[in-house]
Order: structure tokens, then C-alpha cells, then sequence
């Protein structure tokens, strides 16, 4: 039992630090959007962007829903039922670049009323306007990527994900320093080079194809609406977790506006790109515990699922240390970077909100290594509560509710209190059910 113990710690080890740097890679690019658009577009650009992710974190959390979810159903049945999804990789895929172009083909056709809704005014839509819609046309490309380095890494290959995701963030902070200060296209070419990000992963995911362990098949075929409710219901707590990032900023891009307006707006757009790292790297972890717990469950060894989940939560408890107290000690130098306009209200807002608004991260890590395990061990409606609470319900009243009570120190410390109601509930749920795992 030790030498298997062992053996499932390296694994998951390794799964974590290769997501780890995989999960990175995704949201880097936008970093480094958010570092150039500072340069070349100052606070109003600022504010923008931070208007417009919502609608990229849609994007994310649609290829997440079909992803994870697929690719938990694949974990399970690839080793002792293989024939049951032969045709689902093919079939999710296509399923996306459906909606995905569908969802373009919209957002092009009413950008300025989707803006408006998102908190664009008359000072920040002239701004916008040209980024959301390239953005927009990148739909179908970040919905099927999400969809590929899942399926990919959970046929056992995560090293080649890691690779793709960095090379598509080396590839795209290449393309921002051309098209913004060589091409001078500002905005709209940080959008440009955003959109390569997603294909160039997906062009280095083909060699999979060459990987000598591969049982994943790329078999197209319609999609059925019983397979997509299936893929949806494991996946909808990603969903929603990706999602709620997206909430988040739409809720306090509005508070913060009424609060101290597009100053504000900027700042939090720092902290809101930061925050799109910080959860990455988070996500790493559970991304490298859910696929060795979903096999170790199909395999009804139970001490091997304990082992992943376990090393898991430690390994996140340790990330949020070091994430945090670093954030905090370099807050100032971190700010200025964003802050090439030298705004002193916004670097005053944001170097305050800084040490209050990450508290949240030592809650946020655990709850998304919680949720994805419970993913895992198929108990997806207590991972589907968690995913509402923790981005919709507790958050939205908590960021309205402190806003009134405590201004803009309320704003920011209704995220943490929202992850740590999160975290209490999650821990329970998850020790419920492996213990009843046990009493099988």
C-alpha cells in the first residue's frame, strides 16, 4: 500500500506542476494584453479591457463546460468500456465551433448593446468597441482549445498541453509588441494577437496524434443532445467556477463605477488580470488531481482517490502562501507596471485593495482543487451548489451589501468572505463523501 501511496503522490505531482505551468500559460496572455493596452491605451484602456473580459471568460467557461466535463467521462470509461467514447472528442468539437460561431456572428451584430450591459460608457465604448469585436470572432477557437488540452491531458499526456499553452503565450506577447508598437494598432491589435493564442495551442496539440500511449480518437460525428447534457452536468461546475470570475468583475466594474468611476474601474482591471493568474495557477492543481482521482475512482481504489485529493489541498494551501505574501510585498512595483498613464488615484486605490481583495486567494485555491474532486468522484450536484454560492449568490449580495456598508473596503474584502463561506461549506461536502465512498 505505501509503494502505491508513492506512486500516486509522484503522479499527481506531476500532473500538477505540468497543468501548473499549462493553466499559466492561458491566462498569461492576458497579463501581458493588460501590460500593453497599459501602455498604449492608459486608464480608459485599462477600464476597457477589464469591461470586456467578462465576455472572454464566457468563452473560457463554454469550453470548460464541454471540456472537463467530456473529459471526465472519458477518464472513466477509457480504461474498462472504451467503445462508449470512441466518437466523443469529435463530437464535443464540433459541437463548439457551432456555438462558438454562432456566438461570434451575435456579438458582431450588437457589440454596442452587449457593452452597454457590461458598463461601457460614452468615455470607454469608443475604446472597447474595436477590441470586443476581433475578441468576439475568437469564440469558437477558445471554446474547441478548451476542449482538446482536456481530452488531451486526461489521455495522459499533459507535458504536450504545457507545451502548447506556453508556446501560444510566447507566440501572442511576441504578437502584442508587434502589432501594438511596431503596426501601432493599440487596442485592436492586443485582440489580434489574443486570437493566435488558442490556435497556435491547437496546432501543437495535433502531434498528439504521434503520442505512442494515445487512446483518444478524433471520430466526427453529430452530437446528440443526451451527450451534451451528459458532458454538461460533470461540467458545469468548472463552468460556473470559470464563470464566475466573469461575474465578479461585471458586479464590481459596476459598484466601482458608481463608487469613484473609471478610476476605480482601472484599478480593479489590475487586480482582475492578476486575480486571472492567481486562479490559473490554482486551477493547475486541481486540474492535475481531477484526472489521477477520476481514474483511481473508476478503479474503485478509494486510498489512491484520498491520496490525490489530499496532496491536492495541501500542495494549494502552500501555493496561496507564497502567491499572497508576494503579492503583498511587491504590490507597489506590481501596480506601477499597469500604471504607465502615472495616475495617482489609481495607484492609490489599487495598491490599498491589493492585501484585502487576495486574502480570498487562500479560500479560492481550496475550493476549486474541492469542487474539481468532487467532480471527480461523480458527486457533480455538490460541486454544482458550491459553483452557484461562490459565484453567484454569496458573492453578488456580499459585494452589494459590504459596498453599502463599508465603500470601497467593502467591495474588496466581499470576495474573500465569498470564498471562505465557499470553502467551509466545500470541505464538508467533500469529507460527507468520501466517507460514504467508504461505507459502499
Amino acid at each position: 500500500m505505501q509503494t502505491s501511496t508513492a506512486k500516486i503522490k509522484r503522479e499527481v505531482g506531476q500532473y500538477i506542476i505540468r497543468n501548473i505551468l499549462a493553466s499559466s500559460g492561458l491566462s498569461l496572455y492576458v497579463l501581458v494584453d493588460t501590460v500593453f493596452i497599459a501602455v498604449a491605451g492608459g486608464t480608459l484602456g485599462l477600464a476597457a479591457l477589464n469591461i470586456s473580459l467578462p465576455m472572454f471568460n464566457f468563452f473560457n467557461s463554454l469550453g470548460l463546460l464541454f471540456g472537463i466535463g467530456g473529459s471526465t467521462i472519458y477518464s472513466i470509461h477509457k480504461i474498462n468500456e472504451p467503445n462508449k467514447v470512441t466518437t466523443l472528442f469529435g463530437k464535443l468539437l464540433l459541437f463548439c465551433l457551432g456555438l462558438g460561431s454562432l456566438l461570434a456572428l451575435l456579438l458582431n451584430i450588437f457589440p454596442t448593446q452587449v457593452l452597454t450591459l457590461l458598463g461601457a460608457d460614452q468615455q470607454t465604448m469608443g475604446v472597447a468597441l474595436g477590441y470586443f469585436r476581433i475578441i468576439a470572432l475568437g469564440a469558437p477557437f477558445f471554446m474547441c482549445n478548451y476542449v482538446c488540452v482536456n481530452f488531451i491531458r486526461n489521455d495522459g499526456n499533459p507535458q504536450l498541453t504545457m507545451i502548447a499553452t506556453l508556446t501560444a503565450t510566447l507566440v501572442v506577447v511576441f504578437l502584442d509588441w508587434l502589432l501594438i508598437f511596431v503596426f501601432q494598432l493599440h487596442m485592436i491589435g492586443a485582440a489580434i494577437a489574443t486570437i493566435f493564442s488558442p490556435l497556435t495551442s491547437m496546432a501543437i496539440l495535433t502531434f498528439h496524434r504521434k503520442y505512442p500511449k494515445r487512446q483518444l480518437q478524433l471520430k466526427f460525428a453529430l452530437p446528440e443532445l443526451k451527450l451534451l447534457k451528459q458532458a454538461a452536468s460533470l461540467g458545469i461546475p468548472s463552468f460556473l467556477t470559470e464563470m464566475s470570475t466573469g461575474v465578479s468583475i461585471f458586479a464590481l466594474n459596476w459598484v466601482l463605477l458608481k463608487l469613484s468611476g473609471n478610476a476605480a474601474v482601472a484599478a480593479y482591471g489590475v487586480i482582475a488580470n492578476i486575480t486571472l493568474v492567481v486562479l490559473a495557477l490554482s486551477n493547475g492543481i486541481a486540474l492535475g488531481v481531477q484526472p489521477i482521482a477520476s481514474r483511481e475512482y473508476g478503479k474503485r481504489d478509494l486510498n489512491n482517490v484520498k491520496t490525490a485529493i489530499r496532496l491536492g489541498l495541501q500542495v494549494a494551501l502552500g501555493l496561496s502562501c507564497v502567491l499572497y505574501f508576494s503579492l503583498v510585498f511587491f504590490k507597489t512595483p506590481i501596480v506601477s507596471v499597469f500604471n504607465h498613464d502615472y495616475s495617482a488615484q489609481l495607484a492609490q486605490i489599487a495598491t490599498h485593495a491589493l492585501p484585502l481583495y487576495f486574502i480570498s486567494v487562500f479560500f479560492a485555491s481550496q475550493n476549486l482543487v474541492i469542487m474539481l474532486s468532487l467532480v471527480a468522484i461523480e458527486k457533480a450536484k455538490s460541486a454544482f451548489t458550491l459553483s452557484l454560492l461562490r459565484g453567484y449568490f454569496i458573492l453578488i449580495s456580499a459585494v452589494f451589501i459590504f459596498a453599502t456598508l463599508f465603500g470601497l473596503n467593502g467591495v474588496w474584502l466581499s470576495v474573500p468572505f465569498t470564498e471562505a463561506c465557499v470553502c467551509a461549506l466545500g470541505l464538508y461536502f467533500l469529507t460527507n463523501a468520501l466517507k460514504n465512498i467508504n461505507q459502499r
